[in-house]
């Protein structure tokens, strides 16, 4: 199955549809990268405080040593963490993060939060996390301006072919666009019909980047970390507007939900360990939705983020 793709302002095309890694656990992980390339997956979406890149790359190793891809088949996206925004830090963990993956570079490359934290060495916490050994937040003092000074020497060495940011708001997105010589090819936000962030989309695809949803199924990916308002949110998939448009065209709420996304050209990265949803996912861009029903699904749009720092009972007020 061919999935089509969305061309950087890097000159490098990126699948519309990709598998996250985002809660993959350890002991499943290569297993389903693996089926996730002979489903038809060629981008995978991972990140360091994922703490399942070995096994990622475990499992893309088997598939081009078995002939199911050649690397130059696969689009491969990870993240650099807070902790490692000090200019000096960045080359060293995005090589250690190259050498889990078993792989020369990356496809894309992405700044995962728009906030510094102190360096802490991975020899001390690896994977990394929002908190230091001892359980508290401490900021660091690189700017976004060093941190993406030392993005760019990245795409100079072949580290990374593309570079992104995530989680950035406009106003941000404005500032890094004064002084970047390597443009961000990608935004990646939170993005479903319960905070479609509209304003957000616009301007960063009127400047020339590429947008990519995470969590687009809404409160779903979030109720086993026991949040509220994911608790509290009729779920997407039982949404009686998300249903009858579903019953309408012969599929299923999931694969509208990323039509929704898809057609608007906003890249998403869902994942699954079911097969038939497996498949079903990257199934999303053979239909089109009315436009009457993209407005209706649109308007669900609550403001409702799920993923935000606060929410997890840190004072890192970010959005």
């Amino acid at each position: 199955m061919t999935v089509p793709t969305v061309k950087l302002n890097s000159g490098f095309e990126m699948p519309l549809v990709g598998f996250g890694l985002w809660k993959v656990n350890n002991d499943t992980c290569a297993d389903q990268v693996y089926n996730a390339i002979k489903a038809g997956y060629r981008l995978f979406d991972g990140a360091c405080d994922y703490g399942n890149e070995v096994e990622c790359g475990q499992g893309i190793t088997r598939a081009i040593k078995d002939g199911l891809v050649k690397r130059e088949d696969l689009f491969i996206v990870s993240k650099l963490w807070n902790s490692f925004h000090d200019g000096e830090q960045v080359e060293p963990i995005c090589r250690k993060q190259l050498a889990d993956w078993n792989v020369d570079y990356f496809d894309l490359y992405i700044v995962h939060f728009p906030i510094a934290l102190k360096y802490l060495d991975p020899s001390v916490r690896y994977p990394p996390s929002w908190t230091t050994a001892d359980g508290k937040v401490e900021l660091g003092k690189a700017s976004i301006q060093e941190t993406w000074t030392a993005m760019e020497s990245l795409t100079d060495k072949k580290l990374a072919r593309s570079i992104g940011v995530s989680n950035f708001s406009a106003q941000l997105l404005m500032d890094l666009l004064r002084y970047a010589r390597v443009r961000p090819a990608t935004l990646q936000i939170e993005h479903h019909p319960y905070l479609t962030q509209t304003r957000l989309v616009d301007y960063a695809q009127k400047q020339g980047l590429a947008v990519t949803a995470y969590s687009s199924f809404g409160p779903l990916s979030f109720l086993e970390l026991d949040l509220k308002d994911a608790h509290g949110t009729t779920p997407l998939f039982e949404h009686d507007i998300i249903k009858g448009i579903a019953e309408k065209h012969g599929r299923t709420p999931a694969q509208v939900l990323l039509r929704w996304a898809t057609q608007r050209k906003i890249a998403v990265i869902p994942k699954s360990n079911s097969p038939t949803r497996l498949a079903q996912n990257l199934q999303v861009n053979d239909f089109d939705l009315e436009a009457s029903e993209i407005e209706s699904i649109s308007a669900l749009d609550k403001g409702l983020r799920f993923n935000d720092p606060v929410a997890y009972g840190l004072d890192i007020p970010i959005f």
